[in-house]
């Protein structure tokens, strides 16, 4: 099985945990945004949208995140993503596309460059822009993390799951994009203890072999 990814890329963040929650081994192939290689003919051949991540597994190559985690957690079910009660699993599934569907998609690097090169923005308006959506998000998932008397460490139950693929990703990127975490302090709960976890720390980018400063 091989991830097709960029270190720094959130949506290949989520792809990392969710494999080693699985405990699914891979071959980690670099992609660099940063010198567009994702733009080049190769990687086109692989991923038409010209997109991070793809997984390759023999003759089957899949896009995007979301399908691809699908796809996981129904090919290999032990541990789970989600709960059992479909109610849970609903609540689950809000949870995660908080980040999946309104904060990520609009502060990824395609909206930013654009956002540069196009609309000729300066570094403080795209932060600006990435603080304004984050701020949304995490907002509404602090009143249902705080309101949730039946949660454990994690953002549901005792152990991670949907949810946390994606939120430690773009906690990450939060503070990336300097963005104040002090407000909400059950996210920076669950991104703590997710910290303490071997699937999230090798996970993260600053530890994958294309990150600066890695010895190759």
């Amino acid at each position: 099985m091989k991830l097709y990814n960029f270190f720094r890329s959130g949506t290949s963040h989520r792809l990392r945990i969710a494999l080693n929650l699985k405990g699914i081994a891979y071959e980690y192939v670099p992609v660099d945004l940063r010198t567009e290689e994702h733009l080049g003919a190769a990687f086109k051949a692989i991923n038409p949208q010209q997109l991070v991540p793809a997984l390759v597994d023999g003759d089957l190559t899949l896009i995007q995140s979301p399908a691809i985690i699908e796809w996981l957690d129904e090919r290999h079910p032990k541990p789970p993503l989600l709960p059992s009660d479909p109610d849970d699993r609903a609540r689950v599934r809000a949870m995660a596309a908080i980040v999946g569907c309104d904060i990520h998609p609009i502060n990824n690097r395609r909206i930013l460059e654009y956002l540069r090169k196009t609309l000729g923005c300066d570094e403080a308006a795209v932060l600006a822009w990435c603080a304004n959506w984050i701020t949304a998000g995490f907002e509404a998932l602090e009143v249902i993390l705080a309101a949730d008397s039946r949660r454990g460490a994690f953002c549901f139950g005792e152990a991670p799951g949907l949810t946390e693929v994606y939120l430690i990703p773009q906690v990450e990127s939060a503070r990336r994009f300097n963005v104040d975490l002090t407000p909400y302090p059950n996210i920076v709960a669950v991104d703590a203890a997710c910290a303490e976890l071997d699937a999230f720390r090798r996970a993260a980018p600053a530890v994958q072999p294309d990150a600066p400063g890695i010895a190759r």
